[in-house]
């Protein structure tokens, strides 16, 4: 079976098809004939339903999550393995403590670690907005993980939402389907603690509100002050290309002075409803920084630096065991300080090197809805959306690094620009005969055989077939599984009885990206102490400092991994 599918290979044919997607589009074609036959049944109780604000939003809401859960024998809940994630999980366990920032550590120097201060406070480098979200999951149903399905509950039908204000429900309700295809169970979003949900949440608040702004309900200022401030705890940096994106919708409204005061009435409310948000955000900073306005990943910054591509020159035995494409990507992701007259040389690099990173927000087949959407930015709403997403991709491009969920804000706005696209090629006509909506039904269907077919074999993972197709999936966040090496380390820490401190010792060509030194907010009384090996001599106090800790030592660069006592 598996040498069968090794022949198609996409590098071994002319047009690029692997197996995957012959049979995606043999699915797509059943689909599309059932759809034929039962779309006079169908399609009135899909429009019927999609007029039913409450009931479409409860479903969208539930059917992300339950088919996520429906996949938990085979995938469970994600164990975190990204630096990120552990500062994301230290800000909610911090939470968890009704604190923003711990105290410092004494004999700090073994707890350095990705991405957490050290000093003036033991703290995550990170805003608030990823580990409240956890923090609730975590309190509510004992693991940080809900958190991460309570966004994504929140994020499909306020997507739902927020198409409602620009298009008609029966469009929106297939907006919000196809969000579910994208951002829902096999994404990475939802199958990690890195964040995306809640910004994406956020936007959908403030790009569903702004449409509807200009009825005058007071409502709708709440809602996008809700979701400015959302956003704030989220992304902080990124908040400022959602503000002037808010701004820019309303510049056509301010040549009329009649709405001026309607326009000021909504500013002031959602000014007010952001007010929480900037405090808590200055609290933290006090917290943490012990200083109201500076940032802690500013601090983070001052005292660990800023990766460069220097660092790379400087360093490569940490990269030795890298592929070349995994070379360059971390050069291109860490490039920041471009020698002199080379920065818009550089700049336009990034950019153009980071367009890939844009195929996360569309299907495939999207991208002919895609094209078609370019026919409706002769509208001022749609040439708006297109400006607010360059705005996004250039306002990201001037730091370092990407990540997909940098932009999260605006990825209601992706599937705005899919929907708008679609629509468009519904009204297609050939020779006064109407085909648009048929194609327009073929491009939806072939995004749902895309979905269905990767889900299907991720939820019948054990079948030879499924085992034999999972090497070609390749956007799939939930394909590539959990960190077995941590899984299997986790599991034999817990087999040993009683409190323990760890001590790690790295190899000299050690990778450094895999960091092990992670700790509880409570590090005194977490179960398990992570520390760094210092050498003998600086090991021995922090083992009389914790004198009933068994001390181990751990060699994750060892083959196999070994967990041994320590014994100096």
């Amino acid at each position: 079976m598996a040498d069968f599918f090794r022949s198609f290979l996409p590098l071994e044919n002319p047009i690029g098809f692997g197996a995957a997607d012959y049979l995606e589009l043999l699915l797509a074609a059943l689909m599309v004939a059932l759809a034929l036959v039962w779309r006079p049944r169908i399609e009135p109780r899909l429009r019927k339903l999609a007029g039913r604000t409450f009931w479409s939003m409860a479903l969208l809401a539930a059917l992300p999550v339950a088919l996520r859960l429906l996949l938990l024998p085979h995938h469970p809940a994600p164990t975190p393995d990204v630096y990120d994630e552990f500062s994301h999980l230290l800000v909610a366990d911090t939470l968890r403590h009704f604190r923003l920032a711990n105290p410092m550590l004494p004999m700090r120097q073994f707890f350095e670690t990705f991405f957490v201060l050290q000093q003036p406070s033991y703290s995550s480098i990170y805003p608030l907005g990823q580990g409240m979200v956890l923090a609730l999951g975590w309190s509510i149903f004992g693991h940080p993980w809900a958190g991460v399905l309570l966004a994504a509950a929140a994020f499909c039908p306020l997507c739902y939402w927020m198409l409602r204000g620009w298009t008609s429900p029966a469009w929106s309700l297939a907006g919000a389907a196809l969000a579910i295809m994208e951002f829902g169970p096999l994404n990475p979003w939802m199958n990690s603690y890195w964040g995306g949900m809640p910004a994406a949440a956020a936007g959908c608040l403030v790009f569903g509100a702004l449409p509807r702004l200009r009825r005058g309900r007071r409502k709708d200022a709440v809602l996008l002050g809700v979701g400015l401030a959302i956003h704030l705890l989220t992304r902080p940096y990124e908040s400022i290309f959602l503000l002037l994106a808010v701004i820019a919708f309303f510049l056509p409204d301010l040549r009329r002075r009649a709405e001026w005061r309607t326009l000021g009435e909504a500013a002031l409310v959602a000014a007010c409803v952001v007010m929480p948000a900037i405090a808590l955000t200055l609290a933290q900073n006090k917290q943490v920084t012990g200083s109201w306005t500076t940032l802690p990943y500013t601090i983070s910054q001052y005292q660990y630096g800023v990766p460069t591509s220097l660092t790379l020159q400087a360093n490569p035995a940490p990269h030795l065991s890298l592929t070349p494409q995994q070379q360059l990507d971390y050069r291109m992701q860490t490039s920041f300080r471009p020698a002199h007259g080379e920065t818009l040389r550089t700049f336009l690099e990034r950019l153009e090197y980071r367009v890939r990173y844009y195929r996360f927000y569309f299907l495939p087949p999207l991208y002919l809805a895609l094209l078609a959407f370019l026919t409706a930015l002769r509208e001022y709403r749609f040439a708006w959306v297109a400006f607010t997403l360059a705005l996004f991709a250039l306002g990201t491009n001037l730091f370092p690094a990407f990540q997909v969920h940098y932009i999260a804000a605006a990825t209601c706005l992706f599937a705005l620009v899919s929907v708008a696209g679609l629509e468009r090629i519904s009204r297609w006509s050939l020779r006064g005969r109407p085909v648009g909506l048929e194609i327009a039904g073929i491009i939806f269907f072939l995004c749902a055989a895309h979905f269905l077919f990767w889900y299907g074999v991720h939820l019948f993972e054990p079948s030879e077939i499924s085992q034999d197709m999972r090497p070609y999936g390749t956007w799939d966040g939930i394909n590539h599984g959990n960190p077995e090496r941590r899984i299997a380390v986790n599991r034999q820490l817990a087999d040993i009885p009683g409190k323990l401190l760890v001590f790690v010792r790295y190899s000299p060509l050690h990778i450094f990206q895999e960091e092990w030194v992670w700790n509880a907010a409570d590090i005194e009384g977490a179960r398990v102490v992570w520390a760094r090996d210092l050498g003998v001599d600086q090991d021995q106090e922090l083992v009389r400092a914790w004198p009933r800790r068994q001390a181990l030592l751990f060699e994750p660069d060892a083959r196999p991994m070994r967990i041994t006592p320590y014994a100096p």
